[in-house]
């Protein structure tokens, strides 16, 4: 049975997760593959994508699969670091 000292850092946990949640939605990671830019939120969310006047459009898509996979993992890291940073705030591990 769970002690009440671990109930209240479950729930801690449970608050401070969803404050970064809303913290990583306005944070904003990009990477452009050839004239194709991509920013993603740190949610994994498209925010935008931005195709140049000189991109053959026979290369759109692989250069767009090429652009929002980097961004992604951008984006992937940044919210990995953000979790990392309050379990090891709430010492739950996983942090440095």
């Amino acid at each position: 049975m769970p002690s009440f000292s671990d109930i209240r850092k479950s729930f801690k946990f449970q608050r401070e997760a969803k404050k970064v949640q809303k913290e990583l939605k306005n944070i904003h990671v990009e990477a452009e593959a050839s004239g194709v830019k991509v920013v993603v939120a740190a949610t994994m969310e498209v925010v935008s994508v931005e195709i140049g006047p000189g991109v053959p459009p026979e290369r759109i898509p692989a250069l767009l699969v090429d652009a929002l996979n980097r961004a992604l993992k951008k984006a992937q890291v940044v919210s990995a670091d953000r979790m990392q940073g309050i379990m090891g705030e709430l010492g739950i591990g996983g942090a440095a």
